[in-house]
C-alpha cells in the first residue's frame, strides 16, 4: 500500500537557554553516535577483531628466533670414557640463529586472513547496526522531550480554562446568584486540573533525564525537526527490498557466513603437506664432553606432514562444516527478523497516519463544542458540569492529536531504521568502526 504525503503541522514552542548544545535532531543523533558507549564498545571490538587479520597475515612472513644458553655440563659417554674414567666436566655454551620461511601451508594462512576479515566486517556491520539502533533511541529520546513540552503546555491552557471556569462561578456565587455546589464542583475541577499539570511535569523531567542518559547532555532548546516522509520508499516491499539490502544485521550474518566458510577452508589445511625454507646457524662451545668450538649453517626445504592424528582433523573438518550450516540459519533467522521489523515499523505507521484525521477531527469538534457551551452556559442553558465537561473533553482531544503526532514522526524514523537508513536520512556521519576491509 502506498503511503501518502503527511502534513505535520506540529508546533513546538522552543525552551529559553542561555546555553544550548544539541539544538537539532542531526545535532543531537551526531552527539549520540560519537559518545555514546555501546556504539562506542562496539567500535573497540572492531578494531580489536581487525588486528586478528595482521596476526593471521604473518603466517606470510619468516620468523627469526635466536637463542642463547650457558651454564655447566658433566658428560659421561664412550667418548669421554676412551679420554678419562671420570666423568668430565665443563662450562656449555650455546648459540643459535633460525630463518624459517612458510613455502605452502595447504592455504592455512590466506584462509585465516579470509576468515579474520569477515569477522571484522561482521564486527564493523555490528557497530553500523549500534549507532543505527542508538540513532532511533536518540530521536525517541528527542521527540519525547518535545512531546512533553507541549502537553506540559497543554496542562497549563487546561488549568487556565478551569481557573477562569471557576472565577466566573465565584463571582456568580459572591453575588448571590450561584450554589456552592457549583463552587465545590469548579474547585474540585481546577485541583485535578492542577494534578495534571504537576503529573505532566514530572512526564517532562523524565524525559530529559532519559534523553541525557542516551544523548549524554541536557535537552536545551530542542527544536522541531522536519518530517522524513520524502525519503521513505514507496511501499511496503519496496521498504523490505531495500532493508534486505542495506540493513547492517543482515549484513553482519552474512560476513558470519563467510568467516565459517573460511573456516572450514582453514580445517582442511592438516590434510596437506607444509614446506618451509629453513636457514641456520649455530655458534656451541665444549658441547658432550668434546672440548672446543661446534659451529655449523645449514639452509634446509623441509615437508613436514602429518600421516595419522587419530581422527582429530577429520572431527575438526566436520566440525565447521556444522557450523557453516549454523551460522546460515542465524543469517535465515536474521533475514526473517528484518522483515518483521519493517512490516511492523510500515503498520505502525499506516495505523497512525489512518488516526491523524479523526484525532484533528476530535480536536475540532471539541473546541465547536466548548465554545457553544460557553456561551449558553452564560445564557444559564447549560449547567456548570456540562461547561467543564467540555473543558474536559477539549483537553483530552489536544492530548490525542499530540500524542498521534509526535507517534506519526517517530514511525517515519522507525520505518527508515528498520530499512538502515537512519543515519543517512539524517546525514550523519557512520562511526569509523564501521569502516569495512577488504580481502588482504
Amino acid at each position: 500500500m502506498k503511503i501518502k504525503k503527511i502534513s505535520m503541522g506540529i508546533i513546538v514552542s522552543l525552551i529559553a537557554s542561555t546555553s544550548s548544545w544539541a539544538t537539532t535532531l542531526q545535532e543531537t543523533v551526531d552527539v549520540t553516535i560519537k559518545t555514546n558507549p555501546d556504539v562506542l564498545a562496539a567500535s573497540n571490538e572492531r578494531n580489536a577483531v581487525s588486528k586478528e587479520i595482521r596476526q593471521a597475515r604473518a603466517g606470510y612472513l619468516p620468523t627469526v628466533d635466536l637463542a642463547l644458553g650457558t651454564g655447566y655440563e658433566s658428560t659421561d659417554s664412550p667418548s669421554t670414557r676412551a679420554i678419562s674414567h671420570e666423568n668430565v666436566h665443563m662450562n656449555r655454551n650455546e648459540a643459535s640463529l633460525n630463518l624459517r620461511q612458510m613455502l605452502f601451508d595447504g592455504m592455512q594462512t590466506k584462509n585465516e586472513v579470509l576468515r579474520h576479515t569477515a569477522r571484522t566486517n561482521s564486527r564493523a556491520y555490528s557497530v553500523f547496526g549500534a549507532a543505527e539502533n542508538t540513532g532511533l533511541e536518540a530521536v525517541e529520546a528527542y521527540l519525547n522531550v518535545l512531546r512533553r513540552q507541549r502537553l506540559v503546555e497543554l496542562t497549563d491552557t487546561n488549568l487556565e480554562a478551569h481557573e477562569r471556569t471557576h472565577d466566573q462561578i465565584k463571582l456568580r456565587s459572591e453575588r448571590g446568584v450561584g450554589r456552592k455546589a457549583d463552587m465545590d464542583q469548579s474547585q474540585g475541577r481546577v485541583a485535578l486540573a492542577r494534578a495534571n499539570q504537576i503529573a505532566e511535569q514530572s512526564n517532562l523531567r523524565d524525559a530529559e533525564t532519559n534523553y541525557l542518559r542516551i544523548v549524554g547532555v541536557k535537552s536545551e532548546s530542542l527544536s522541531e525537526p522536519e518530517s522524513p516522509i520524502s525519503l521513505l520508499p514507496e511501499t511496503l516491499d519496496e521498504a523490505i527490498s531495500i532493508a534486505i539490502e542495506n540493513h547492517p544485521t543482515l549484513k553482519s550474518a552474512n560476513s558470519d557466513v563467510d568467516s565459517a566458510n573460511s573456516q572450514h577452508d582453514t580445517a582442511a589445511a592438516v590434510f596437506y603437506p607444509r614446506v618451509d625454507f629453513e636457514l641456520g646457524t649455530t655458534a656451541d662451545n665444549n658441547l658432550d664432553g668434546v672440548k672446543g668450538h661446534n659451529n655449523d649453517v645449514t639452509a634446509m626445504f623441509r615437508l613436514r606432514y602429518n600421516l595419522l592424528n587419530g581422527g582429530k582433523d577429520k572431527a575438526r573438518r566436520e566440525e565447521t562444516a556444522y557450523l557453516i550450516s549454523q551460522a546460515a540459519e542465524i543469517r535465515n533467522n536474521t533475514f526473517r527478523q528484518v522483515e518483521q521489523s519493517v512490516r511492523l515499523s510500515w503498520n505502525a505507521l499506516e495505523t497512525v497516519n489512518r488516526q491523524m484525521s479523526y484525532f484533528q477531527l476530535h480536536v475540532d469538534s471539541s473546541e465547536n463544542s466548548q465554545s457553544a457551551y460557553q456561551q449558553q452556559f452564560s445564557l444559564g442553558q447549560r449547567t456548570l458540569l456540562d461547561l467543564l465537561d467540555s473543558e474536559n473533553e477539549v483537553f483530552v482531544a489536544r492530548q490525542a492529536l499530540v500524542n498521534a503526532q509526535y507517534d506519526q514522526l517517530f514511525a517515519l524514523y522507525r520505518v527508515l531504521n528498520s530499512t538502515g537508513s537512519l543515519l543517512s536520512s539524517l546525514k550523519v556521519a557512520l562511526p569509523e568502526g564501521s569502516a569495512l576491509v577488504g580481502e588482504q
